[in-house]
């Protein structure tokens, strides 16, 4: 091929360069070109962070000891890198969250993300021995999960032994970028988790409780945000404990958990109204009171107007027990300080708790609750059943020749006290290992009794590892039954995996014929942790939209120590998009 040679082009006097003039009018089009172009990749990158809504968020949870003193007295506890309360973790709608666990401690670990769905990833639901074997001292795994359609607070904690005494934390969950809440915007938002602390080492406590057959010591104080506050035995002063700093004229939100093992919890601020606008992730109708109620695992977002004069406001929470059994009964404090408050001693406004066994309060609390169920947050209430099931929840009496009276107090689910396995339920299931489990629990009690009355002659559970089988997509009532033996008690009822319905409740003993007539179909409360009340029951609805297996069990956990727990197995659906994942390649072994 030759050269390409160029001519110039030679003019006459009064010509014009047309070809010149062409070349010019070209490179100005391109200069115009790359400008428009470079503007447009300059907007993408200034308006990326607005036009993605969701990201991976990265969070490192080192389990270690720390030497803590509440009470005057120090002991060594299991904490996340070091806090109690535990850090929270923020994240938004949509967004995929990764937490690598890593476990110094001499205990095997594991950790359960209260109230995410899971949606197809049920190898990072954390309940050990049912979802995945614990991590092992030395070892690490890595959740890993993506918050599908949730928003609000949740909670994270331990799922093993007892150690969700002290490893615990906040999920905050922020709507998606540019979605408001369905409420005015507070000012500012504050944690506030509360729970109980045990001057003993709490694995001493209920493994010696274990050996003797009866029931563990109760705990020495609640807190809140980890403090018994400034009107515990030990306070130094008015200033103890955790401070809530608000201004006059505006509005707060709190994001409220109850993380204590064992006991129910009314919260109050003196002087000051609540506006409920929100329950375990889920809006409500807002409605307003001085009292809440939560139970352990649930969560509740309040508004709370900072509408009073300059001072000190006391913060309460304190036990709720309406049967014959023994609580700690020692309130939890914390304050609410005015910004314009001249003196950090100012006089103290305070409130008094419910009684111990204030019913009336708690109840009137549960019947407020209804799902918001607007146009954009709709209550997706299932109307037709294809598994109606009931469950009797309560305790029992099985013999044991080393226990102090010669018999153990149990705990069980239609009389099957569960029995945990050597390996993980799911894996048991993903890789069909036999003899591990069976999917025969009954979906109904075994044999009938006046549920509510002092019960069979007999109190002795069966014991077995025994999970109820569903097909994906079934829905499910299912009718959670107290019972009287020994005592009716309360028991705050957590489903893992899913969402449900409350669509009913009552006292007495669930009857098919009429009690089905007072459901509320239109806009029940959602929620992943419901109260069964003491000496009644409590109607659930629920799609099971999830593969996987999934735990159900009491929130008391001194009863899912005694075996009030059992597991769902969902099947696959069709295709991959309703099909568990495939399990990780970190997952912890047994």
């Amino acid at each position: 091929m030759h050269a390409e040679t160029y001519y110039p082009t030679v003019l006459r006097v009064g010509e014009v360069d047309r070809e010149g003039e062409r070349r010019e009018i070209k490179k100005e089009r391109l200069r115009k070109m790359e400008y428009s172009w470079v503007r447009a990749l300059v907007l993408v990158i200034c308006m990326f962070p607005l036009l993605v809504d969701a990201r991976t968020r990265h969070y490192k949870f080192n389990v270690v000891m720390r030497n803590m003193t509440r009470l005057c007295s120090t002991k060594p506890i299991v904490t996340v890198n070091g806090e109690f309360p535990g850090p929270t973790l923020y994240a938004r709608e949509g967004d995929n969250v990764l937490v690598k666990v890593v476990n110094h401690v001499k205990y095997n670990v594991t950790i359960h993300w209260h109230g995410v769905r899971q949606l197809r990833t049920g190898w990072y639901d954390g309940p050990a021995y049912v979802t995945q074997c614990p991590i092992q001292p030395g070892q690490n795994f890595v959740y890993n999960f993506t918050l599908t359609g949730q928003r609000g607070t949740l909670l994270w904690h331990a799922h093993i032994l007892w150690l969700r005494v002290t490893v615990h934390g906040a999920i905050v969950i922020l709507p998606k970028l540019r979605v408001p809440y369905p409420f005015p915007a507070p000012h500012k938002e504050l944690v506030v988790i509360l729970g109980e602390w045990w001057k003993s080492d709490t694995e001493a406590v209920i493994n010696q409780a274990m050996q003797a057959g009866l029931p563990p010591n109760i705990s020495d104080c609640h807190t809140i945000n980890g403090h018994p506050g400034p009107l515990s035995t030990c306070a130094s002063s008015s200033q103890d404990g955790y401070k809530l700093q608000v201004e006059s004229g505006k509005t707060y939100m709190l994001r409220i958990i109850n993380a204590a093992l064992n006991e129910e919890l009314f919260f109050k601020v003196a002087g000051h109204k609540l506006t409920v606008v929100e329950v375990d992730a889920i809006y409500t109708k807002p409605f307003t009171t001085d009292t809440i109620l939560i139970t352990p695992g649930q969560t509740t977002n309040v508004l709370l107007p900072a509408d009073q004069g300059a001072g000190r406001y006391l913060v309460t929470a304190s036990p709720f027990m309406d049967s014959p059994i023994a609580v700690d009964n020692m309130t939890a404090t914390a304050t609410l300080h005015y910004a314009n408050t001249v003196s950090a001693s100012a006089a103290l406004t305070t409130t008094k708790p419910p009684p111990l066994n204030a019913t009336p309060v708690a109840s009137s609390f549960i019947d407020s609750l209804r799902s918001l169920n607007s146009k954009q947050y709709p209550a997706k209430v299932p109307l037709k059943v294809d598994h109606s099931l009931l469950f009797t929840v309560g305790v029992g009496v099985n013999p044991c020749p080393t226990c102090v009276n010669g018999s153990r107090v149990v705990a069980d689910v239609n009389n099957v006290s569960f029995v945990m396995p050597p390996t993980a339920i799911l894996q048991a299931h993903y890789y069909n290992i036999s003899g591990v489990f069976t999917d025969d629990f009954p979906g109904n009690p075994p044999f009938t009794f006046n549920y509510t009355g002092s019960g069979p002659k007999n109190l002795q559970t069966m014991n077995g590892t025994r999970v109820y089988r569903l097909p994906y997509n079934a829905t499910v009532q299912l009718i959670l039954q107290d019972t009287g033996i020994i005592a009716p008690e309360n028991h705050p009822i957590h489903l893992h995996g899913f969402n449900f319905f409350a669509v009913g409740r009552g006292l007495g003993n669930f009857n098919p014929k009429t009690s089905p007539n007072k459901f509320n179909l239109v806009d029940p409360i959602e929620r992943n942790t419901i109260g069964v009340p003491s000496g009644g029951w409590t109607a659930i609805r629920f799609v099971a939209d999830n593969p996987g297996v999934w735990f159900l069990h009491c929130h008391l956990e001194v009863h899912t120590t005694w075996g009030l727990k059992m597991a769902f197995l969902v099947d696959n659906g069709k295709g991959p998009n309703e099909s568990l994942i495939l399990p990780p390649k970190d997952l912890p072994a047994c």
